[in-house]
């Protein structure tokens, strides 16, 4: 299995990765993975694109919680 992944990294590092986005928090706020190598990818803070920490992972969720709740508000 370990040599599986590290193939699909040799293939992403010589013809780049193929990014899609995979869940959208916000309109700003998307989280984005690698179809080939499975690498998750976030917004950061200026608006570019970081690596998905662990900590990042739990902002968004908690971001995308409030939003959720903040359309139910609205919509009721």
């Amino acid at each position: 299995m370990k040599k599986l992944i590290t193939s699909k990294k040799f293939l992403c590092s010589i013809f780049g990765h193929n990014i899609v986005t995979s869940k959208e928090i916000t309109n700003n706020l998307k989280e984005y993975k690698c179809t080939v190598c499975k690498m998750e990818l976030t917004n950061d803070e200026k608006g570019g694109i970081t690596f998905l920490t662990p900590e990042l992972k739990e902002i968004n969720k908690a971001l995308d919680t409030f939003c959720q709740k903040k359309l139910m508000v609205k919509q009721h």
